[in-house]
């Protein structure tokens, strides 16, 4: 992991524990959603640290009430509970990989998504949502579509996601070369 990196994780904790942070205070009438950028090739060091952050959020303050969401999981999960998954497998192997991304993005498209998704973390009764697995999940989940149907369902509840890529106050760019549409968000730590 580079340094630069790891200083970027050790300011996360102070950052989403703060009163200001968790009651989103600051940010006028903006959503409170935040995204943590890192290099692609750090995946596994931040899925580590994601580790470590869930656990000592439960340890130190138990009182932040935090739900982890992995856009991937949910992605093998909807389809396992639906009985897709092992169709999804049959339709890649007949008719390619285009026709079962087609057939997934259609599935998993933003307001299906988010309602999913709200359903999953109850933000009425969450503090903190951690989203990870956006780059496991892509194509079938664009990121800045999910946000977007979202923000109405999430009211003032702060989000995270960390992002396997680059954001730069406007613009998401997965991997750091496919540039999605500008999106309004706050980088969580710079």
């Amino acid at each position: 992991m580079t340094e630069k990196l790891q200083e970027r994780l050790n300011q996360i904790v102070p950052r989403i524990t703060s009163d200001g942070f968790l009651r989103t205070t600051g940010i006028g009438n903006e959503v409170a959603f935040y995204i943590f950028d890192y290099p692609a090739e750090e995946e596994l060091k931040v899925r580590d640290y994601l580790t470590f952050l869930t656990g000592h959020l439960a340890k130190k303050h138990p009182d932040i009430r935090v739900k982890h969401v992995n856009l991937f999981e949910v992605v093998i999960q909807s389809l396992e509970a639906r009985g897709f998954l092992e169709k999804s497998f049959e339709k890649q192997k007949k008719d390619g990989d285009k026709a079962l991304r087609g057939t997934l993005e259609r599935q998993f498209e933003g307001p299906k998504l988010a309602a999913a998704f709200a359903e999953r973390v109850n933000p009425d009764e969450t503090d903190l949502i951690l989203v990870s697995g956006i780059g496991s999940a892509y194509p079938i989940v664009r990121t800045h579509n999910l946000l977007s149907a979202l923000q109405p369902k999430l009211g003032t509840t702060p989000l995270v996601v960390f992002y396997p890529g680059v954001y730069d106050g406007k613009y998401v760019r997965l991997f750091g070369k496919l540039q999605g549409p500008y999106y309004r968000a706050f980088k969580l730590v710079p």
